[in-house]
């Protein structure tokens, strides 16, 4: 595990490097796209197809440059590309899932016309539940632990959802949902279903997850680069939650592209029950007696069994597993503002740092990293800087 001090430069942290990298890096100022999206019929049309972004001023600032070993790609310029889901109108990827789980659902005859919906959420899908289910006629509750930040239950309820918000375990940290806050979320998410006969939609374990990253995201990102000779994607990191973004996209690269891409699985520092499970690797902290909490809000939740990457675990597209400390997360997510005027969450910064320690490693030289959302939705947590 890299620890943040020796990714990001002292100096960094007052503004030199990044000021150097921002002068000596040409910015075009290219004329708006000559064709604006179409007329939408509704929000749901505006959902997928998000920009696909070069990070070379994050990259420079960082000083960043290829590992000794391992790439193909070791000859290539160090670089991270970064998919905006944040750009989604719900402010996250999961605006993806929330459609798709939905319409295949409604397709499959199992979401009767009017049913009500239930989800236990840490408030992404749940916000894109609340987008979708009123107008395909769904009422929607969502089912969130008070762990999470407070945003989230704010625009769920702005959307005309409604939502349960579930007390923390005892010993749980505000602002960080663990695996026994969420057992009690899912306990409440139960017995609403059983009582109000809603749908569930269990986006755990609901294949249309992945579905969504495999027909919509991975595919958008391998359309995006084809015609970029300087880049030849050839790795891909994601932070876990369901694991629906890691299996729909892995499956898609390693299907898709004629050369190797290193597709890796991100965990919290001192909570990785996957990288336990898979591999003789342990939790660098968890001896020492670290925090089951931490504050990359939608996964680590110390779940070994995840049934979506059953799939790509069984068929060997797992390459390794990285660890992302809560300082990591948090610098990389200002970095990226700093640098490239991109506003995401905490889960976007630790993609970031687990792309730079794959760079650095040498086992990839362009690397793909999701913006899973918006850090707009952090305002009540430790992200903005004070």
């Amino acid at each position: 595990m890299l620890a943040a001090a020796s990714i990001i430069p002292r100096s960094l942290h007052k503004g030199i490097q990044i000021t150097r990298a921002l002068k000596s890096r040409k910015i075009s100022f290219s004329a708006l796209p000559p064709h604006p999206p179409p007329l939408a019929n509704s929000v749901l049309d505006t959902i997928g197809n998000t920009p696909l972004v070069r990070l070379d001023r994050f990259c420079q600032a960082l000083g960043l440059r290829n590992g000794s070993s391992g790439s193909n790609n070791h000859n290539s310029k160090p670089l991270i590309l970064a998919k905006l889901e944040n750009t989604n109108p719900g402010m996250s990827k999961k605006d993806r899932i929330a459609h798709e789980i939905i319409r295949q659902a409604k397709a499959a005859g199992i979401l009767q016309e009017g049913q009500p919906v239930v989800e236990l959420t840490s408030g992404n899908t749940g916000t894109g539940l609340a987008m979708v289910c009123p107008l395909l006629g769904h009422p929607f509750c969502a089912v969130m632990s008070q762990g999470n930040s407070r945003e989230r239950a704010q625009m769920m309820r702005f959307l005309g959802a409604e939502v349960v918000l579930v007390p923390q375990a005892p010993g749980s940290a505000a602002n960080q949902v663990s695996g026994e806050d969420l057992a009690l979320v899912e306990e409440t998410a139960q017995k609403l279903c059983q009582d109000r006969q809603s749908f569930r939609i269990d986006q755990f374990v609901r294949k249309a997850n992945a579905d969504a990253h495999y027909l919509g995201t991975a595919r958008e990102i391998l359309e995006q680069v084809k015609d970029s000779p300087d880049v030849r994607i050839d790795g891909f990191v994601d932070f876990v939650g369901t694991g629906g973004s890691f299996a729909g996209c892995t499956k898609r690269f390693k299907e898709d592209c004629s050369h190797f891409v290193s597709c890796h699985i991100v965990e919290p520092e001192g909570i990785s029950p996957l990288a336990r499970k898979y591999t003789n690797q342990s939790d660098s902290n968890r001896s020492s007696g670290s925090s089951k909490n931490h504050v990359i809000q939608g996964g680590g939740y110390d779940m070994p069994e995840l049934t979506l990457l059953e799939e790509v675990i069984q068929k060997g597209y797992v390459d390794g597993f990285l660890q992302v400390d809560n300082q990591g997360a948090t610098d990389m997510a200002r970095l990226l503002g700093k640098t490239e005027g991109i506003f995401g969450g905490f889960s976007a910064g630790a993609n970031l740092h687990a792309a730079v320690q794959l760079i650095q490693s040498g086992q990839a030289s362009q690397v793909v990293a999701l913006i899973c959302d918006s850090g707009s939705k952090y305002y009540s947590a430790d992200l903005l800087p004070s």
